[in-house]
């Protein structure tokens, strides 16, 4: 066990070493470790190798916790065998937990080969390499996640208005930093009780109406709470049942298709939620625990899912 500013190095009972912060109480990846949780949850649940083979032009990644990076390198580690063209966008609100994980990369073993790019990335926040067929583009947001995407409907609102503006009035009026939408999501924040203004109604509202529907876009992530799984519904996507990880038995993967989810949700699943006692969703960053209201509960029952999927 080493430590070192707010974070600590742990051994997991299988003899893999992690990343926990002592600020949070939290570990990373806290029982298979960082690559197996990686690989299973985003990469295989997210069918990363066969999506890219048959994309062409940008695939754009979010990756939403960026922490100790293990989520990111996993992904670029199992497409870098594919010619494809990735752009990476990182968020967090503190890149930390990367320098003390670089510091111990011999320890917790995925970093191999990117030492250097990542020592760029975090000096620049922002990196650019080959690697082997792959291109990757791969930056770095700083800062509240909420707020960025506040900016971002808004950005993108402003482009829409300057779009109908003609000549140098256009070009003046249009707005610089607006990311394009992404593919793939990985999501990946600290848990509701530590962390619950990254699990609001209000937050999954605004990333599902920043995605572009007629682009295919997948957010697996760990938990498989109730709460959770009715937020995603009413922030407007198709919800299903994740891959196991771990010690747990199913995560969830929302999208904004159902085509991408191999097992949605269905009616039984809606029944339960309307039984539980813990499945209302956050509307204010404040963690609690209630049944669904009556309206909720009625919102739920006109999700095209429900309609489509019995």
């Amino acid at each position: 066990m080493q430590t070192g500013s707010s974070y600590q190095l742990v051994r997991l009972n299988n003899g893999i070493c992690s990343v926990r912060s002592l600020a949070d109480a939290e570990t990373f990846h806290p029982v298979i470790g960082p690559v197996a949780e990686a690989e299973a949850l985003y990469v295989n649940q997210l069918r990363l190798r066969e999506r890219l083979k048959n994309h062409s032009g940008e695939f754009v990644i979010w990756d939403v916790g960026l922490g100790a990076a293990a989520n990111a390198l996993a992904v670029l580690r199992a497409t870098r065998g594919i010619a494809c063209n990735i752009r990476l966008v990182s968020f967090d609100h503190t890149i930390e937990p990367l320098e003390f994980a670089l510091k111990h990369a011999a320890d917790l073993g995925y970093f191999g080969g990117y030492e250097n790019h990542l020592e760029e990335f975090i000096r620049a926040h922002r990196v650019t390499f080959q690697d082997g067929k792959q291109s990757v583009d791969w930056r770095f947001h700083l800062g509240d996640f909420p707020a960025f995407l506040n900016s971002q409907l808004v950005g993108r609102d402003s482009r829409r208005a300057a779009d109908n503006l003609t000549g140098s009035a256009r070009e003046d009026a249009r707005p610089t930093g607006i990311l394009p939408p992404p593919h793939a999501i990985l999501f990946d924040a600290y848990s509701p009780a530590k962390n619950p203004a990254m699990w609001t109604l209000p937050l999954f509202t605004d990333l599902f109406q920043l995605l572009n529907p007629q682009r295919p876009c997948a957010l697996p992530t760990y938990s498989r709470s109730t709460i959770l799984r009715v937020t995603l519904l009413l922030a407007g996507f198709f919800v299903g049942v994740g891959y196991a990880t771990g010690l747990k038995e199913e995560t969830t993967i929302a999208a904004n298709t159902l085509d991408l989810i191999a097992e949605p949700l269905n009616a039984r699943w809606l029944e339960r939620a309307r039984r539980s006692h813990s499945a209302e969703p956050l509307r204010e960053p404040v963690y609690s625990r209630k049944p669904l209201s009556l309206a909720t509960k009625e919102e739920l029952r006109r999700h095209s899912q429900f309609q489509a999927v019995k």
